[in-house]
């Protein structure tokens, strides 16, 4: 059933739909250019309510969306789709871009005839900002702003799924906990953050460092051989024995191990790999690194 609208029956619509002050709601021709708008419109630069000559419904979307749009309405239009919600960027006169969800209607006369459409365009862009914040507590450390190990683990599993080539390294500070225990927590959050920076210093663009413990960083490095990883990982172990070396303190020392893998089988066997060859590092007297050199549990190297 087709939905006919007079021009105070429009009014009347415009007036419930608009009380939320970010929608705006459209009527429009079958060639897609606007009759009538709420005044939610005016938010991207246009006067409202009654315009006597309107923009066109792809006009107040960016050109990477107005195919899409126009499709939309056409179909609309045509009879052949009802509803359809679309996410595209609407541009104010202004050239601001905002986020919103848009959604058409048709407009019939009393025989059935289209004649126009209804549009209503909700803005998404708090939610957007909402989302985009819940991800970031969800999935990055605070501490560091690393990803976390929620978001590690996502990664890791990816690339074992698609058999993507990649090497897996973990990195973990030396006694962390009785550093923590002898100097406090301020210090260790201060040493985590130190060497997660050093980290990111020696990692190439594409490598992905996390934070996957309390004193433990994961690198996922894609395209990486083992023996390329442990040639990034052993700049950190170095670097950070160097300048331990060159303090001549006599406070605690900061140095890390590091145990290095393929990645390859499944995602356990990958990580206990890497764990096995941290392990193994930590046992030869830390500020050491080792690399399991093969998928299926090939040697420990020093």
């Amino acid at each position: 059933m087709g939905v006919q609208f007079t021009l105070r029956e429009s009014s009347a619509l415009y007036a419930l739909l608009a009380e939320h002050k970010t929608d705006i709601i459209l009527k429009t021709d079958r060639q897609g250019y606007i009759e009538h708008a709420s005044p939610g419109i005016e938010r991207l630069g246009y006067r409202s309510p009654d315009m006597l000559i309107g923009p066109h419904i792809v006009d107040l979307v960016h050109p990477a969306h107005a195919a899409a749009v126009w499709a939309e309405h056409e179909a609309v239009i045509g009879g052949l789709r009802e509803g359809a919600w679309l996410e595209i960027t609407a541009v104010a006169a202004s050239g601001r871009e905002r986020w919103y969800a848009l959604q058409m209607r048709s407009l019939a006369d009393d025989h059935g005839r289209i004649y126009g459409a209804i549009c209503l365009m909700r803005c998404r862009e708090e939610r957007r900002v909402f989302e985009d914040r819940l991800f970031a507590a969800e999935m990055s450390d605070p501490l560091t702003g690393l990803t976390n190990r929620r978001a590690f683990i996502a990664m890791l599993r990816h690339l074992v799924d698609e058999r993507i080539d990649a090497s897996l390294a973990i990195l973990g500070i030396d006694h962390f906990r009785a550093m923590n225990m002898r100097h406090g927590q301020s210090f260790g959050d201060e040493v985590v953050a130190a060497v997660a920076e050093l980290v990111q210093t020696v990692v190439r663009r594409q490598d992905i460092v996390s934070r996957i413990g309390g004193g433990s960083l994961g690198v996922l490095l894609p395209g990486a051989t083992a023996e390329q990883a442990a040639g990034i990982c052993r700049r950190v172990v170095d670097t950070l024995a160097e300048l331990g070396r060159a303090s001549r303190s006599d406070s605690f020392a900061i140095t890390a191990s590091a145990g290095v893998t393929a990645v390859g089988g499944t995602l356990d066997k990958t990580l206990k790999r890497a764990e096995m060859a941290l392990f193994m590092a930590r046992a030869k007297g830390c500020s050491r690194l080792e690399l399991a050199t093969s998928p299926d549990g090939g040697p420990l190297l020093a």
